[in-house]
């Protein structure tokens, strides 16, 4: 195979072969979230043919979307790196990109909705997925237009791990009989582990991990029983799969407009409460859906629900950005996506396993609303008293010594006082040697 050609770059171009990569993404999350999404349309067919209740049907989606985010099998080969080859190319307008990249997913919804019922309609669910099985295809082409690119950071780090795999290569020319060659390897291979896994132990990082695991229980299950709560309370199958349509459209909306409005100058600083913001307003979604009995009245909730899961979406990838950096950001993200996969394995069967209990989907609903809403809180508080304990630690400085200056992260940079001090020291070094010409 031709060696691929690695595009060099001190930093992210923002633009140029950027929007391509933005393009494949685009075209990925269709291919992968949106057909995803779909399958709740048969989901009623899936419970009729195989005579099975809600819990049981609803493992069927749940493992795909597990699947897709814990292996290395099938989408998650696709989605994880299309987004995290995103965040490499942007930088200044990152929250844009995602944006466009993750509106994808909502396009896909709002066309494939209504044309899967159309082709369950006339091939049978059998003869949907086999077409479905074909569309997904594309994903082909979308692994043609991603280009390597190589920042400075990864440079630098590129260049380590070289000449940390040359030194092991010459001990084993050496002494390849040496028991301390492999400890030498097994030192390599930990310290580069530890160097693009370090954020793992960044509290700010694991308040996130924390707050993805709820958050993922609370969104995956209304993706599946969005049609069949629709269908219980009278809606027609098209109409059913209408609701999905306006909330994929919507979902695109919010995707693209808070993508960009985060970019402003204004928000530019607030992306965080922002994001928390945007999973606050689906758990509230969530908890006034069971006293939605209408069309009319799930319309609004399609919409609204729809646009803050475009938005928080979208931010995802630029909070983990925020916290642990553009270097290690394909990793975490591995990891963020990774945590999703346990949350909707096991979310849809237990809301399944309490409609087929309570009789109701009251209670899957609120549950998932309130797993939302302390996704939300809990990031909210984690976020208060980290900006409390600086708040303190900037007091005590200045009431300890004036002089002693804080860096903003909170930690003693260096002392101000002591710089005085050297400076003192150098001017009384001068003086006695110019007292003393010999």
């Amino acid at each position: 195979m031709a060696k691929v050609n690695r595009a060099r770059s001190t930093s992210p171009p923002d633009g140029g072969w950027g929007w391509m990569i933005v393009a494949g993404c685009f075209l990925v999350t269709i291919c992968t979230r949106a057909v995803t999404r779909c399958i709740s349309i048969f989901f009623v067919d899936f419970q009729t043919y195989f005579s099975q209740d809600y819990a049981q049907t609803a493992w069927i989606h749940s493992i795909v979307d597990c699947v897709t985010m814990l292996c290395g099998l099938g989408f998650a080969l696709c989605y994880s790196p299309a987004i995290a080859m995103v965040g490499k190319y942007f930088s200044r307008r990152k929250a844009l990109a995602y944006g466009i990249s993750m509106s994808g997913s909502g396009i896909g919804i709002f066309i494939l909705a209504p044309v899967v019922q159309l082709l369950i309609e006339q091939f049978s669910w059998r003869g949907a997925l086999l077409i479905l099985g074909g569309f997904v295809l594309n994903l082909c082409v979308c692994g043609a237009l991603m280009r390597p690119i190589t920042l400075k950071d990864d440079q630098t780090t590129s260049e380590q791990n070289h000449v940390c795999r040359t030194e092991t290569q010459g001990f084993q020319r050496a002494s390849p009989s040496l028991t301390w060659t492999k400890e030498w390897v097994q030192t390599c291979l930990c310290g580069s582990l530890q160097q693009e896994y370090n954020f793992l132990l960044m509290s700010d990082f694991v308040v996130l991990a924390i707050s993805v695991l709820f958050m993922a229980y609370g969104c995956s299950p209304l993706f599946v029983y969005m049609v069949p709560y629709a269908l219980s309370i009278g809606v027609s199958h098209q109409q059913a799969a209408l609701l999905m349509s306006i909330l994929g459209v919507i979902d695109i909306i919010g995707n693209i407009t808070f993508g960009w409005l985060t970019d402003r100058r204004c928000l530019k600083n607030y992306q965080y409460i922002c994001y928390l913001f945007a999973i606050g307003m689906d758990g509230l979604c969530y908890l006034c859906l069971p006293m939605l009995q209408s069309l009319p009245l799930l319309v609004p909730f399609a919409c609204t629900f729809g646009y803050f899961d475009g938005a928080y979406v979208t931010l995802i990838p630029v909070v983990t950005a925020e916290i642990v950096g553009t270097t290690s950001l394909s990793s975490a993200l591995g990891v963020v996506y990774f945590l999703h996969a346990v949350p909707y394995l096991v979310s849809p069967p237990i809301a399944g396993w309490l409609v087929d209990t309570t009789g109701s989907y009251t209670a899957a609903f609120l549950l998932c609303g309130f797993s939302m809403i302390f996704s939300s809180v809990l990031l909210g508080f984690a976020r208060l008293v980290k900006k409390m304990r600086k708040t303190q630690l900037q007091f005590l400085a200045k009431e300890s010594d004036p002089k002693l200056q804080l860096w903003t992260n909170g930690s003693v940079a260096y002392s101000v006082a002591r710089e005085l001090d050297q400076k003192d020291g150098e001017s009384v070094a001068i003086a006695m040697l110019g007292s003393n010409p010999a």
